[in-house]
Formats: structure tokens, sequence, C-alpha cells
């Protein structure tokens, strides 16, 4: 016993210069937290002049009457929050905030993540199907926006010239209501296909071959290779993808002001885009602002919603 302790005695003292020396460069003094700051100091200030300043300025003017300068005049509580809540136009544009963004999201993921899985194949020109896939992220939303009116033109679009000569019935998109949410849609998902291709593809090569593999050797066909092994690796990416559709799916204003501008009859009148209308069009920025507060208070939820319901589905490697 007595030759045991002595040689961890030994042991002890050989690493004990290190040692000494990795707690003493731990240490930190209070020059060290001046540099501390001086680094976090210009991100910091950036953040509250054009982050932190702008959400508090938005809470407190919801609870105000403004002017046209956006100062606040007269208090009024929660009087613009039962106002909009009970208000039939801006439930309306909630309900069609609500079809837009669980449409794109869902159809986003789904598109994006077939046209992935179809880009890894091995097969002749896939490089030049990938660039096409994931061409639509240099796309800005202005040239998307002329794209998709020519598109959907009645009279010169494509869409309408493909219907007359198949004798269908020709559709007038962005003058229906119901054509019109279909047609930003449309619109908003091809728009979104190249980032969310690009992550997809980009999971997919993660994944080990050897569990196919595997999976081939068990008899598995493709398809159920596909739900069993890849869906389970990559499920980290489509949590993330989703949260990210999710939100962006929230805040499309470009599409909606250049395409249809909230018409016809309010169909596409999205949250953002009344936001944009109370405020700059008609100067109400307290109700602006109290629209803004719930948005921000709905995407929080369904945010939250989705990591507590996803997250458990997640499965990491």
């Amino acid at each position: 016993m007595e030759q045991i302790k002595s040689n961890n005695s030994n042991k002890l003292k050989r690493i004990s210069p290190a040692s000494k020396l990795l707690t003493k460069s731990y240490n930190i003094n209070a020059r060290d937290k001046y540099y501390a700051l001086w680094f976090l100091g210009p991100s910091l200030l950036v953040l509250a002049i054009f982050v932190f300043y702008p959400m508090l300025r938005t809470l407190y003017l919801s609870f105000f009457l403004t002017n046209n300068l956006g100062q606040p005049t007269v208090f009024v509580g929660w009087q613009n929050y039962l106002s909009l809540l009970t208000s039939s136009s801006y439930l309306a544009s909630l309900q069609a905030t609500l079809i837009y963004v669980f449409a794109v999201s869902l159809l986003t993921l789904g598109f994006g993540l077939l046209l992935a899985q179809a880009a890894s194949f091995k097969v002749k020109g896939r490089t030049f199907f990938r660039t096409v896939f994931s061409g639509t992220m240099g796309v800005s939303v202005s040239v998307a926006a002329i794209f998709w009116l020519f598109m959907f033109n009645p009279s010169i679009g494509l869409l309408d010239q493909l219907a007359t000569l198949l004798h269908l019935p020709v559709i007038n998109w962005l003058t229906q209501p119901g054509w019109a949410m279909t047609a930003v849609v449309i619109s908003t998902v091809w728009m979104n296909l190249g980032f969310t291709f690009l992550i997809f593809f980009g999971a997919l090569q993660s994944v080990p071959l050897t569990f196919y593999e595997a999976a081939q050797i068990e008899g598995l066909s493709k398809t159920r290779q596909f739900f069993k092994v890849t869906l389970p690796l990559i499920s980290p990416t489509i949590f993330f993808v989703s949260i990210i559709t999710l939100i962006e799916a929230f805040k499309s204003f470009g599409l909606i002001d250049l395409m249809t501008a909230g018409g016809p009859n309010n169909a596409t009148n999205l949250l953002v885009y009344r936001i944009y209308q109370d405020a700059f069009l008609s100067g109400n920025y307290g109700l602006a602002s109290t629209e803004s507060v719930i948005l921000a208070v709905i995407i929080a939820f369904f945010t939250f919603l989705q990591f507590k319901i996803l997250e458990k589905r997640v499965t990491y490697k």
C-alpha cells in the first residue's frame, strides 16, 4: 500500500506543473472582461438599435393611437387588440395566412425532399438536374414575380395557352380569389425549392452507405429503405428545414405585393401585407404595431408547437 501511495504521489508531482499552467491560463481577470466587452460591444450595439429597440417600440405603440408621424397620442390599452380580434376582415386575413403558410410549408418540404432524393440517384445528367433544381436560389423576388405574372396572364400566359390547346377551361388566375391564392402558393413554393433542395441534398449525401447495404441484405425495397432508413437519419435536417420554412412563409411579402397586392377581394391579404398597408399606406402605426405583436406571438406559438411535436421524432446519430 505504501508503495502504491508513493507511486501515485510521484505521478501527481510529474503532472503538477502542467496542471498549474492550465489552471493559470484559464483564470479570468478584470482586463479579460473588458476585452470581451470590446469584442461584443459592436454586435450588441447593432442588435440594440435594429432589433431590441424596434421590438420594444412596437410593443409600446400597440397600446396607443398614433398620428401620421407614428407618434403616440392617446393611450387605449388593450383596445387595439380587442378591435383586431373581433374584426371580420382581420380574421379573414388570419385565415388566409394560415392556409398560405401550411400549403407553402408542406409543398416546399415535400417537393424539396423528392427532388433531393431524385438527384441522389446515379443517373446520367444528374449534375445538370442538380443545377436546375437549385437554380431558384439565384432568382430575385421581382424577377420571380415578373416570370409568374407572365405564366398566369390570361391572354398570353403559358398555362392558359396550354389549357386552350388541350381544350380545357381558361382560368383567370389572378382575378379569382381561390385561384389567386393557388397562384401565389405555386410561386412561393417555386422560389423556396432551391434552398430546401440544397439542404436536403446535403443531408442525403451524409447518410452512410452501410445502412443501405444492410437494408438490401434484409431484403427491404427502395420505398421501405426511404421510410425506414433515409427519413430517420435525416430527421434533424427535416426538423430544421420545417421551422425555417414555416417562419419564412409567415414573413412572405414580395410576391404578394408584386403579383396580387392583397387582392382580389383581400383573398391574398396576408398578415404581413396588412401590416404594410396599415402602417405605410394608411398611417395607422398603432394598429400596425398591434398586428406585428400578434403576428410575432403566432409565429412563436407555431415554432414552439413544432419543437414539442417534431423534436420527439428526431433521431440523432
